[in-house]
């Protein structure tokens, strides 16, 4: 039984232009349960980089409240494009079980065709690391170092306002409204 005060953190990036170089402002909010917000913590990786997993895993290991996060929950595989993140290394660095969070079920025989295309070929390898991706509820998720229950159960504690945990839509607007001064769209 997941307690109703688990501490959990949420990570998204920042709104960025696809063909910008440099680095992707990085967000992790840390809530307990759906309802408090904890903490904030920050980082960034190169866009279209290799650099997500090591900086994400040095972000959750450095925060004060690692000691008590019970899951790591990503807004997606990537952040700044294709800076694909390996989840099952991430996990294992920071020893917390990760959740992807994927809000439409993705079509992989055309991201492979766009990675192939951009000349990021070996980017399909951490795709396919990921494992399966499960349906629960309305959205989709991959998991690293949990199984699918305690994450249903985790997902049911967390997602209190929509779909998604609030710990990721808190990330998304302060992400956005760093970035861009302002928040906009649906988080």
């Amino acid at each position: 039984m997941v307690k109703k005060e688990i501490r959990v953190i949420g990570i998204d990036d920042a709104p960025h232009k696809f063909k910008k170089k440099g680095d992707v402002l990085i967000v992790g909010s840390i809530f307990r349960g759906g309802c408090s917000l904890d903490g904030v913590v920050s980082t960034k990786a190169r866009v279209d980089g290799n650099n997500a997993t090591q900086k994400i895993a040095e972000m959750v290991n450095k925060c004060r409240f690692k000691p008590q996060l019970q899951g790591i929950l990503l807004d997606g595989i990537a952040v700044g494009g294709f800076n694909i993140i390996d989840i099952k290394e991430l996990s294992k660095k920071t020893k917390i079980p990760v959740i992807i969070i994927i809000r439409k079920k993705p079509n992989l025989k055309k991201i492979r065709e766009i990675l192939i295309k951009i000349n990021k070929k070996n980017k399909i390898k951490l795709l396919e690391r990921a494992g399966n991706i499960e349906k629960v509820g309305k959205i989709y998720c991959q998991l690293s170092g949990i199984t699918l229950e305690r994450a249903k159960e985790i997902l049911k504690i967390v997602c209190t306002k929509s779909n998604i945990p609030e710990a990721i839509r808190y990330s998304h607007i302060i992400a956005a409204g760093i970035e861009l001064g302002e928040s906009k769209g649906k988080a």
